[in-house]
């Protein structure tokens, strides 16, 4: 004999006068509209119902339909309400997640194209694998397109910039700036400032704009004035200006400083220090000067054919080396000899080696100025460490001074070292 199904009992509206409605997740089951305590189905009916009201809420039983219809309406209302405050919340944090990826894009300089073909498939992966849970609503809660992330980024570039000039207005500032021409022909004028942010010294990049025809201090004045002007900041806040030795920048009758002075005469024009730096490593005796182009020579020979590079490395592999490439020598970065001096020296036997068959004449030539050679990666690695210590954050002039006498103070002791014969302070030419 087939076993009997389990009633299940239906809601009708005529419940609604002893004050219960279907629960909104489950329209088989009774709950309270007084207290919103859902019953089981076999609850679902009149004399249940009825007992419920009359012993939990005495004073609502003699209410009729319209109380609790009344009641019922309001219990919606709060339902779509707090439905729609859930989306809006979901909805903003979808919003800052997307500008918070966006900043991070920018700062790690990947293509905008990144959030839509890596990130987004990475949350995907991680919400489903990870969560088991449905990644569709968190994916279509942050935008991250290409044109959404550009236009993040240029829409936080554009509230900095704004936050900035806003200081820039109310208090006096130093200025840097420098240009430079890039690969493509075009000149790129960079202003940096800094500034005085509660208690601390801030620095921040206030513009970098092209110019569009010469390089003069004139233009390059009439650049920094007209953004000034735009942006309402006062050119009389300037207290200090630190520029490079060119002419265009420290010029007698028309250089940038000299513009500068005629409107802001109390302001205080310096040359960077770190560029002083650099000019002085240039400063090399003939013997060390000749040197140093015989080691750009044999890197050059080396690293400017592939075929010759191919084999080098081979080479060192065979050798067993640390290395197995070398570095190039780029005179436009400050930190190029030293580098590439220091990995010469590591490489030195297998150099020799490989230009023994390569060039035996540059190779007799290696070897007689290799004293000159390690002198040189030493004393250019200790100049890089100064240059280091010249760069950063919160760096000021009084600073640099000191890290210019400290470093001038100790050359006095590498001299004398290397009268008499002690190569403590230079490891790579006591080898």
């Amino acid at each position: 004999m087939a076993e009997n199904k389990k009633k299940c009992r239906q809601y009708s509206v005529e419940y609604i006068k002893y004050g219960f409605i279907p629960s909104p997740t489950n329209i088989q089951l009774p709950m309270c509209l007084l207290c919103q305590q859902v019953f089981s189905n076999e609850a679902m009916k009149p004399s249940r119902l009825k007992e419920h009201l009359t012993k939990m809420h005495p004073d609502k039983a003699s209410k009729d339909a319209a109380f609790f219809q009344n009641i019922k309406e309001q219990l919606s209302k709060q339902s779509i309400s707090m439905m729609f405050a859930r989306k809006v919340n979901q909805t903003d944090s979808g919003l800052v997640a997307s500008y918070n990826i966006s900043l991070m894009i920018a700062k790690s300089g990947l293509p905008f194209t990144v959030g839509e073909k890596l990130v987004i498939p990475a949350i995907k992966e991680a919400i489903s694998t990870v969560m088991e849970r449905d990644p569709s609503p968190v994916m279509q809660a942050i935008p991250l397109s290409n044109d959404s992330v550009a236009r993040r980024i240029k829409e936080m570039a554009l509230d900095t910039e704004q936050q900035l000039c806003a200081t820039l207005r109310e208090h006096p500032f130093s200025i840097q700036l420098d240009e430079t021409t890039t690969m493509d022909n075009n000149v790129l004028l960079m202003a940096y400032v800094r500034y005085m942010s509660e208690r601390d010294v801030a620095e921040d990049v206030l513009f970098a704009k092209y110019l569009s025809t010469d390089t003069r201090g004139e233009t390059i004045f009439r650049a920094l004035s007209d953004y000034l002007l735009e942006n309402c900041i006062p050119i009389a806040n300037i207290l200090a200006c630190a520029t490079d030795g060119a002419p265009a920048m420290v010029g007698r009758y028309r250089g940038f400083a000299t513009l500068l002075k005629e409107r802001v005469p109390q302001v205080l024009t310096v040359h960077c220090m770190l560029h002083r730096h650099n000019l002085v490593a240039k400063n090399l005796s003939p013997s060390l000067h000749q040197s140093l182009n015989i080691a750009v020579r044999a890197i050059n020979k080396i690293k400017a054919h592939a075929l010759n590079d191919r084999i080098f490395r081979q080479l060192c592999g065979e050798n067993d080396e640390a290395f197995q490439r070398l570095l190039l020598h780029t005179e436009v970065r400050w930190l190029s000899k030293g580098n590439c001096l220091a990995r010469l020296c590591e490489l030195f036997t297998s150099v020799l080696e490989f230009l023994a068959g390569a060039d035996a004449g540059l190779r007799d030539t290696l070897w007689s100025c290799r004293a000159d050679i390690f002198y040189l990666a030493d004393f250019f690695g200790k100049m890089n460490e100064v240059s280091l210590k010249l760069q950063g954050d919160a760096v000021t002039l009084v600073h640099s001074k000191a890290t210019i006498c400290s470093f001038l103070a100790k050359l006095e002791l590498y001299k004398l070292n290397l009268s008499r014969r002690q190569f403590s302070n230079f490891p790579q030419l006591a080898r």
